[in-house]
């Protein structure tokens, strides 16, 4: 039963991934930010594969930063 739940999050985690990375390559913002944020959402991808919860946590604040429009600077 655990195992089910695991793999729900799995999927949930996975299409808002899928939702991130789209809305990034659609921001109208600088390259260096693009890369930065792209960054993010690699970290939490890698993160995933060993805390998937953490990784959840990791980018809800990441699309709420997002949504807030609280960008990381610019990388040069």
């Amino acid at each position: 039963m655990e195992r089910d739940g695991q793999l729900e999050l799995y999927a949930v985690v996975a299409g808002r991934l899928k939702e991130a990375h789209a809305r990034v390559r659609a921001l109208q913002v600088p390259e260096g930010v693009r890369m930065a944020l792209t960054r993010k959402l690699l970290v939490i991808t890698a993160a995933a594969k060993h805390d998937l919860a953490g990784a959840a946590r990791r980018l809800e604040r990441f699309n709420t930063d997002l949504d807030a429009g609280r960008f990381p600077e610019e990388e040069r």
